[in-house]
């Protein structure tokens, strides 16, 4: 497994070796040790997710201010460009976004820790996005920061030319400025 490290240090990008022949691949998608290695202590996935999304679709940008979760998220099949936005007041990061193209090819994960927003657009026709979360999804305490913030001036590849399909929630989510943010 190799880990490749971001503009924000505690966002890490896994990629893993994969072994390839005529007959299909083989590759290690997760190993505790590996990872906790890595992200440098120890952590608990307690919940798996599985979303499919069309084309253009876009999701996010979602935090949960209590009961934070961090993920760990991939794609199966098709391709997304992944965000995560640092939340966290007394970093020095925070505001700051990075973002990584997540596909089934290149079968890279990414390491989205607590007290980060999270989103992605989806780049290909659909696209199968999987998960491990580090705490329970709570409706209550769920944030949403405007895809399109200003502040944040997140740069959607995908949406130079088309605007995105957003749900009803998050097309009334907060502004950067306005958001609730970790201490």
């Amino acid at each position: 497994m190799n880990i490749v490290q971001t503009d924000i240090p505690e966002v890490l990008i896994f990629e893993p070796r994969v072994f390839g022949d005529a007959r299909g691949f083989f590759f290690e998608s997760f190993n505790q040790k590996v990872f906790e290695k890595a992200v440098g202590r120890e952590i608990n996935f307690v919940q798996d997710n599985h979303s499919r999304s069309a084309h253009g679709v876009l999701r996010g940008l979602h935090y949960q201010i209590q009961q934070p979760q961090g993920k760990l998220v991939r794609v199966v099949h098709g391709a997304v460009f992944d965000v995560a936005v640092d939340l966290r007041k007394s970093s020095p990061t925070f505001g700051k976004w990075v973002g990584v193209m997540l596909s089934e090819e290149n079968k890279r994960q990414l390491w989205v820790p607590e007290g980060f927003a999270h989103g992605f657009v989806v780049v290909s026709d659909t696209a199968d996005f999987l998960y491990k979360t580090t705490d329970f999804y709570a409706p209550e305490h769920e944030r949403s920061i405007l895809w399109d913030d200003s502040d944040l001036n997140i740069v959607w590849p995908a949406l130079q030319v088309e605007k995105p399909l957003v749900s009803s929630k998050d097309l009334v989510g907060s502004t950067f400025k306005a958001a609730d943010v970790f201490p």
